[in-house]
């Protein structure tokens, strides 16, 4: 059957071993290469946004239309990502199953995360004052500047739960992609696994702690030029979203994904 239809995909298993192979290997990568990678990753990220805002500014899609479309266009971020090679904070919570097998210390894991988490921000926050000073937002008459604020001001307007879960939501998906992602063995394969669950988040409404750190910078560039009735973007509601945000992430993405397929594969498995 396998044969029948092209598909060599790993087995679940197989995965689960990829993934923590692959989590001792990012836990080992030098501090260089490991800030210029997040740097990169929070770029992709970012670019995967830009192209969800421009079909988000277009009136004439209804909200699931414009929802579900943009989902497929930001999928362009992790398909950059995973396959061009660059480490995402919200990807690398898969860690945690390499940590849960000992492969890995518990300061090896925070290390990387808090690398990553950083190089992240100063990739998306960076993309995000490129495409400020590019004049992109005043495209389409000013509707791509607008929708970007509207998307940072309810953003920063959600409550610390509603930001929380929706980031637990968010990483399950991101998580499942990234999982799937490793589970196939050519560029087909992993854009295939990639843009199903992220679409599926991206046309949820969840919250992507990445993307977020591209969105709300550039609703704060762009408040201070426009008159759009906005006056809530503010540095204190960057963070009022991004903490909870963050924290939903990891308990997504290493609790609901990581450790529950370690128990699964991984927590039986024969000592080497």
């Amino acid at each position: 059957m396998n044969e029948l239809f092209g598909s060599d995909a790993y087995a679940p298993k197989q995965i689960a071993e990829r993934v923590e192979a692959v989590g001792v290997t990012k836990a080992r990568l030098p501090f260089l290469p490991l800030c210029m990678l997040g740097i990169l990753a929070g770029a992709f990220i970012g670019l995967g946004a830009v192209c969800f805002t421009l079909i988000k500014s277009d009136p004439g899609l209804g909200f699931a239309s414009g929802q579900a479309l943009g989902g497929l266009a930001f999928s362009l971020g992790l398909i950059l990502v995973i396959v061009a090679g660059a480490e995402l904070f919200t990807g690398n919570n898969l860690l945690a199953m390499a940590w849960a097998d000992g492969k890995i210390t518990t300061l090896d894991v925070l290390k990387n995360w808090s690398i990553v988490c950083l190089a992240n921000f100063i990739g998306a926050a960076g993309l995000a004052l490129l495409v400020f000073l590019s004049g992109h937002p005043n495209l389409n008459q000013g509707a791509i500047a607008e929708t970007y604020l509207a998307i940072a001001n309810g953003k920063v307007s959600l409550s610390v739960w509603e930001a929380f879960f929706r980031g637990v939501l968010c990483n399950i998906l991101v998580c499942m992609a990234v999982w799937m992602a490793l589970g196939g063995r050519s560029v087909t394969d992993k854009v295939v696994a990639i843009i199903f669950p992220i679409s599926a988040f991206v046309a949820a409404g969840f919250e992507h702690s990445i993307a977020n750190m591209y969105f709300i910078p550039m609703g704060m560039l762009l408040q201070s030029i426009t008159d759009y009735p906005i006056t809530v973007i503010t540095w204190g509601g960057f963070f009022s979203n991004l903490i909870p945000v963050i924290l939903g992430n990891l308990v997504g993405g290493s609790v609901f994904v990581a450790l529950v397929y370690h128990l699964i594969y991984q927590r039986h498995s024969e000592p080497d």
